[in-house]
C-alpha cells in the first residue's frame, strides 16, 4: 500500500481537522490505532507541526467527507496530476584503469566468437566505442600486435547474463529479418585462450 509523504505530520493534522475514527487514520498513514491514540492524548508527536494533506494533494475534501460518514470506510490517496519522470538508463559505466587495457582483448573475442552481434551491441556491453570496434576488427588498432582474444566475462567486463541477453537479441534480430544467423567456432566456451 502506497503511504503518505510525512505520515506522522499527517496524522496529527488528521487528528486535529477531522472526525475520523483512529482505525481510519492508522490504516491510511501505515502506523497502529494506538500510536494514533497516543498522538491525540499528546504523549507522541508532542512538536510535530500537522500536514495537511489536502494542500499536498494527497487527499480530497470529498474523500476525507465520505470517510467521516462511514467509519468501515478506508481513506484512499488521491491520483497524482503530476507526472513522474521515468528513471534515466545507467548511462556510461566506469571501467577502471587497469581492465581499460582488455577491452580490446574482449572486443576481439566478441568479433570471433559472437558474429552475429552488431557493433551496438558490442559497445553496450563493454562500454566501448563504435570506432575502436571498427579499428580492432580491421587490426588499425595502435595496440593490435599484443590483441589476444579473451573472454569479456572472465576480463569482468561484462556479465555472462548481459552477454548471453545480447546473443539472444540478436539470434532473434536475424531470425526476424530473415537472415542465417552467424554461429560462432566450435570452441566458443568461455575460456580464457
Amino acid at each position: 500500500m502506497t503511504l503518505p509523504l510525512m505520515p506522522k505530520a499527517t496524522a496529527v493534522w488528521l487528528i486535529e481537522k477531522t472526525a475520523l475514527s483512529f482505525e481510519q487514520i492508522a490504516d491510511f498513514v501505515g502506523m497502529h490505532p494506538l500510536e494514533i491514540q497516543a498522538i491525540a492524548d499528546g504523549e507522541v508527536a508532542v512538536g510535530i507541526v500537522g500536514l495537511d494533506p489536502i494542500a499536498s494533494g494527497q487527499l480530497t475534501r470529498e474523500e476525507i467527507a465520505r470517510c467521516e460518514a462511514d467509519p468501515t470506510a478506508r481513506l484512499r490517496l488521491a491520483e497524482s496530476a503530476v507526472v513522474l519522470p521515468k528513471p534515466k538508463g545507467k548511462g556510461a559505466r566506469y571501467t577502471p584503469v587497469s581492465k581499460r587495457n582488455d577491452r580490446p582483448d574482449a572486443i576481439a573475442w566478441l568479433l570471433r566468437n559472437c558474429p552475429m552481434l552488431s557493433d551496438q551491441q558490442i559497445s553496450r556491453l563493454l562500454g566501448t566505442t563504435k570506432e575502436t570496434i571498427a579499428k580492432v576488427r580491421d587490426k588499425t588498432h595502435w595496440n593490435s600486435a599484443n590483441i589476444k582474444p579473451r573472454d569479456p566475462v572472465i576480463l569482468g567486463l561484462c556479465s555472462q547474463t548481459d552477454l548471453n541477453r545480447e546473443i539472444q537479441a540478436a539470434i532473434e534480430r536475424a531470425e526476424r529479418e530473415g537472415r542465417p544467423v552467424a554461429q560462432a567456432p566450435a570452441d566458443t566456451g568461455t575460456s580464457a585462450a
